[in-house]
């Protein structure tokens, strides 16, 4: 088991957080007429980058999402902090 860091709650296991997104993708605007094809790119088609990543984590203990770096080869945390009054 690995210990992800909550910006709230501290030290946690893994197995009380989820994956949210990839950090940076942008939401195609919902009142432009936006093509099947571009939703599903948006959905379902993510970098998968190997090595250093921002991502977008939620801590379901707390509700409370946050980003996180970390390397997707070591599984190393760098850093993860707040999302409050900022974009991801």
């Amino acid at each position: 088991m690995q210990l992800f860091s909550c910006p709230f709650c501290g030290p946690r296991d893994e197995t009380e957080f989820l994956f949210a997104a990839e950090a940076g993708k942008t939401r195609p605007e919902p009142a432009a007429d936006v093509s099947a094809e571009r939703w599903s790119e948006y959905l379902y088609l993510g970098g998968n980058p190997r090595g250093a990543t921002r991502e977008i984590w939620q801590h379901l203990t707390c509700g409370e999402f946050f980003a996180m770096e970390r390397d997707t080869v070591t599984h190393v945390v760098s850093v993860s902090h707040s999302l409050r009054g900022e974009e991801a």
